[in-house]
């Protein structure tokens, strides 16, 4: 096997270089190194710190002439020169000197015709065990000739000067598309070593003519696959873990012309509130080798899923191949039923609605729901945002790239598409329960069956979407949200207020839509 030494990372100094340990190896290397603990199942426990979710305001775009004109600038693709990536960089690697690495060599994209090869280096073996679990791990004879595509260098204990480096905190998150190198300061948050990946794979493979996406799949025991597109904290892991289909992919797919393919090798469930009855594969899944991020554990090692002290980001970080029904690899023909799920903290939007094809584009590229508290961080509570793709923040290209892939899919394969609040229903957020889970897997498992496909609809003259007036195992009475709020003017009001933010956002983000896609959005 290849071995590999500082000078190949450009670190210089006599610090050890750990290349792809064992599980086990690296939980030894992280329990010895005082960072963390282990629970009563075997996962090892940490805090992040000051960084319990991503941080956005953080992340950076180097702008360089082979990429400038590809990149959808602004306020979440945001440039900073090539000169400050370097001087980051190169003090970086200094802080990196004489320091124990661990690196993890890794694939990313199931279908072997699309793998993009990343070398992961961590200051932290904890970080390593989580993206050793994340990543698709390669085979000791695929390693023994393995050159990585892209290198991404995670260093938590470095903090970046913002009036020096350019930057806004002491943390950043660099990409450099140009030189395929990913710079992460400050922030001990994995999340943010899985999202530079995905970044990246969003870049690369719609040059591939692939439609990368922010999504979970499954497949049926009939090879009906279904995708579920939604930001974090709107049930893409929940739903897609379903005991009667097997996991494709909990969060990131690529679509090809043969069908889903699982950009990942793992899993990053939020945890907070985890209870066995209610999504058993995930509670199962926390066992030794799954990384636990934020999560209170007493004296006995036992979690509190339920305390939220740290952060509502609670998370669980692990194989694919610790949920007993995942697809391996994960790899699935073309998907029979699309999902957009939404958490509407209005109460306004219908828990499930069906879609023509205008009106899935025009949700598509809004991507509505209300940001979770402590998905991202400052977020304390349900916020209203519009998010295009349903993942703007890991899409570099402009939206129309991904947005005109997504309509060519759903016209070559007919697929089927649903909106699904799984949100609140008949109240605004604080006012009225949640949506109740058993009754959001009913209504995904009537649309996956195709229960749904020839029921009888009617359409919502504010949200023009058709809504199902029966759906198996879920009360008629709960399908419309109008009929739910005992204050008809108050719905009315919030409703309205909805609808006017989804044409605002729509009319300042996508001011040259087509004519018949803008007419498939609510009517304020």
């Amino acid at each position: 096997m290849k071995t590999l030494c500082s000078m190949d990372l450009g670190i210089a100094g006599e610090g050890k270089i750990h290349r792809n340990l064992s599980v086990s190896k690296l939980v030894e290397a992280a329990l010895s190194r005082g960072e963390g603990r282990l629970s009563n199942t075997g996962a090892f426990v940490v805090e992040t710190g000051k960084y319990t979710g991503r941080s956005p305001d953080d992340k950076f775009i180097v702008d360089t002439p082979s990429v400038h004109s590809e990149i959808a600038w602004g306020k979440i693709n945001v440039p900073i020169e090539p000169a400050k990536f370097e001087a980051i960089k190169a003090k970086m690697l200094a802080y990196l000197q004489n320091k124990d690495l661990f690196v993890f060599d890794g694939f990313a994209g199931a279908d072997p015709k699309y793998t993009q090869r990343f070398r992961i280096v961590n200051e932290l073996a904890s970080q390593n065990l989580f993206i050793h679990q994340l990543l698709i791990r390669p085979t000791d004879k695929q390693l023994e000739t393995y050159e990585p595509d892209y290198t991404i260098i995670a260093a938590p204990g470095f903090k970046c000067i913002p009036e020096i480096d350019g930057v806004h905190s002491e943390a950043a998150i660099i990409i450099n598309y140009e030189t395929h190198e990913v710079l992460i300061a400050g922030s001990q948050y994995s999340g943010e070593i899985k999202k530079s990946v995905f970044s990246v794979m969003n870049y690369v493979l719609p040059k591939m003519g692939i439609l990368s996406m922010h999504c979970s799949a499954n497949i049926g025991a009939d090879g009906d696959s279904a995708v579920f597109f939604g930001l974090s904290g709107t049930g893409k892991t929940t739903l897609s873990a379903d005991p009667a289909r097997k996991l494709i992919g909990d969060d990131e797919h690529g679509w090809s012309s043969n069908g889903v393919f699982n950009i990942e090798g793992g899993c990053y469930a939020k945890c907070i509130n985890l209870e066995r009855e209610h999504e058993p594969e995930i509670y199962d899944a926390v066992k030794f080798g799954t990384l636990l991020e934020n999560v209170i554990i007493d004296e006995n090692g036992i979690p509190d899923y339920h305390d939220g002290t740290l952060t509502e980001n609670t998370r669980a970080g692990y194989p694919i191949e610790y949920i007993p029904n995942a697809e391996i690899p994960g790899i699935g023909g073309q998907p029979k039923t699309i999902i957009f799920l939404t958490a509407d903290a209005f109460g306004v939007l219908p828990p499930i609605s069906k879609l023509d094809n205008d009106m899935a584009m025009y949700h598509f590229v809004s991507g509505y729901t209300s940001k979770l508290a402590g998905t991202e961080r400052g977020i304390t509570e349900p916020v209203t945002t519009f998010s295009t793709l349903f993942g703007a923040p890991f899409f570099p290209l402009n939206a129309s790239v991904y947005a005109t892939m997504l309509g060519e899919k759903l016209k070559e394969t007919g697929a089927n598409v649903f909106l699904v609040n799984t949100g609140w229903c008949g109240g605004a957020a604080g006012t009225v329960p949640r949506m109740k889970l058993k009754y959001t897997r009913a209504m995904v498992s009537a649309a996956l069956s195709g229960e749904l496909n020839d029921m009888e609809y009617e359409l919502d003259p504010i949200f023009n979407v058709n809504i199902p007036k029966s759906c198996p195992n879920v009360p008629a009475e709960i399908l419309n949200p109008r009929k739910q709020w005992t204050d008809q003017n108050a719905y009315e009001t919030s409703a309205k207020a909805l609808a006017m933010k989804f044409a605002e956002n729509f009319a300042h983000k996508y001011p040259d839509m087509p004519e018949n896609i803008v007419n498939a959005g609510p009517r304020a």
